[in-house]
């Protein structure tokens, strides 16, 4: 494994931070956990794959944080999700930052679909950060403050081939989230979303093996990322350390602190809406 540390470029007033991460372990979860170590906060780990979070907390843990734990979770199960935020309010008596991040998808056009399919993206993309955030807000509106950020995907935002039901899913992350900042700002509670748009992992032990980055060749051909790329602006596919700086920053209520629900592309340029 790398021992590439995380360098913050500014202060972004994150240490000591108590940060829920779901989906911690692999691919953009696992490099939203590191940069957040890399401010020195403390790390709660949500993960159905414990084996590749324990991973990725003890490499948390060389690069600065405070603290990093795992608990195992599966997004979709409400009482699951109690569990998670009951551990990281047992250890550090409040939770100032939630990263609904944990998402599922299977590229094939929609009439290849079928109703089970559906309700397992419904349920993963959506159901789950329903639950997380109906418990991050008990705790957040009694702390007075928090902020909440939804990985979203570009393809919430002028649809995408192949992602039809992931990209409506998504449209609805979007829109819960707006409504959710709009009801609790007066709490000192901001909501944002970021929306990746096609993200690779660097390496291979960036990911476990129930990622859906786990058989990438079934994502795209080596062809394929080449196509995407040239047909980006600024001519690259994005990696996971790209869409965790945008994530921190949105955490952040000192470079953040006047935004709340807002959708930010980070896509190389593939979205430009306004």
């Amino acid at each position: 494994m790398r021992r590439v540390r995380q360098e913050s470029i500014m202060d972004l007033d994150l240490k000591g931070k108590s940060v829920i991460v779901t989906g911690g372990g692999s691919n953009i979860g696992r490099a939203i956990v590191l940069a957040f170590a890399g401010e020195g906060a403390h790390v709660t780990i949500g993960d159905i794959d414990t084996a590749q979070a324990e991973k990725t907390a003890e490499f948390a843990r060389t690069l600065g944080a405070a603290s990093a734990q795992v608990v195992k979770t599966d997004v979709t199960q409400f009482d699951q999700v109690g569990a998670l935020f009951k551990a990281a309010m047992d250890k550090h008596g409040r939770v100032d930052v939630l990263v609904n991040n944990v998402g599922w998808d299977q590229l094939m056009f929609f009439t290849q679909t079928t109703p089970e399919f559906w309700r397992k993206v419904i349920d993963i993309n959506y159901v789950g950060v329903l639950n997380c955030t109906k418990h991050a807000l008990d705790i957040m509106i009694k702390q007075n403050s928090g902020a909440i950020v939804s990985i979203s995907s570009d393809a919430s935002r002028q649809g995408e081939p192949r992602e039809a039901v992931y990209g409506g899913v998504k449209a609805a992350v979007n829109s819960f989230m707006k409504t959710i900042a709009k009801e609790n700002g007066r709490y000192g509670i901001r909501c944002n979303v970021v929306c990746p748009g096609v993200t690779i992992p660097s390496s291979a032990d960036e990911v476990g093996g129930n990622s859906m980055w786990t058989h990438a060749e079934s994502m795209f051909t080596p062809e394929q990322l080449e196509k995407v790329a040239k047909a980006l602006p600024l001519r690259k596919v994005g990696r996971p350390q790209d869409i965790a700086n945008a994530v921190v920053f949105m955490a952040s209520n000192k470079a953040a602190g006047h935004i709340t629900g807002q959708v930010l592309s980070v896509s190389g340029g593939y979205s430009m809406i306004g």
